[in-house]
């Protein structure tokens, strides 16, 4: 098998949690780590998902991109606000330079690629979709078969994910994510690929919705909750379904 690259997205994974508090309950993101080359990388100011992704897949700075958040001023006014969404991005990314190289890419999930503008491979849009109704994918007869795989209409995101519904919102993220792996692992084996990058949105929406029952140091924490180890076992959740992409990807 040729050489081949594989990008592991997991958006607002907090590192003291995976490198330290829970090394040892996440065997496959510590394997990733113990057996690679890893250290502290600083990540871009604002340190937010849009522009951060984006930078880092074009190795360009906010600045020279224009944009430092998906809500993006459009002119000097302080309420003209626009969506940065992937019409925003003008300079080459990572994708596309595989493609000057006759190279296959597979995007999931990656921020700002909504909407899908074509490439050479296929892309399944992130959470700037609108909602599932739109075209969000490329190509666009690829949506039909991501909602089959699914096993369920495929999850862009959970859009309420600020709601004092725990109940529904755990177990909506998890719909959501336990999808997106069931695509990503059928996109890995059915299609060709020299690059598959996929971003898991899961955490960033757990930590939004949950963060107050396990962290002690806030102001809203309340003693042996419900949900003191929601955000524990999610990504206990997230490093299973982790390591069930490396079994498909030589060593």
């Amino acid at each position: 098998m040729a050489d081949r690259v594989l990008v592991v997205g997991l958006d607002c994974a907090e590192p003291r949690l995976v490198f330290d508090l829970w090394a040892d309950l996440l065997p496959n993101l510590s394997r990733l780590r113990n057996e690679g080359v890893w250290g502290n990388l600083r990540s871009t100011d604002p340190p937010i998902t849009v522009p951060a992704w984006t930078c880092m897949f074009s190795s360009r700075d906010p600045g020279e991109h224009g944009f430092y958040g998906f809500r993006n001023r459009k002119d000097y006014s302080y309420d003209g606000l626009v969506f940065a969404d992937s019409t925003y991005i003008k300079l080459p990314l990572l994708w596309q330079l595989f493609a000057r190289q006759r190279k296959r890419s597979i995007l999931v999930g990656v921020p700002q690629t909504y909407p899908p503008r074509p490439i050479k491979g296929m892309l399944i849009a992130d959470f700037l979709t609108p909602d599932e109704s739109a075209e969000y994918t490329y190509p666009p007869e690829l949506k039909d078969e991501i909602n089959r795989v699914a096993d369920g209409e495929y999850i862009i995101d959970v859009k309420n994910f600020r709601t004092d519904d725990k109940a529904w919102l755990l177990d909506s993220i998890y719909r959501m994510t336990r999808r997106r792996f069931k695509v990503i692992k059928h996109l890995m084996v059915k299609y060709p690929w020299d690059l598959f990058i996929f971003v898991e949105m899961g955490p960033d929406r757990i930590h939004h919705g949950f963060w107050r029952f396990f962290d002690r140091t806030h102001r809203l924490y309340v003693p042996n909750n419900e949900y003191e180890n929601a955000i524990r076992d999610y990504y206990i959740e997230l490093d299973s379904l982790v390591g069930e992409v490396l079994e498909l990807v030589d060593e």
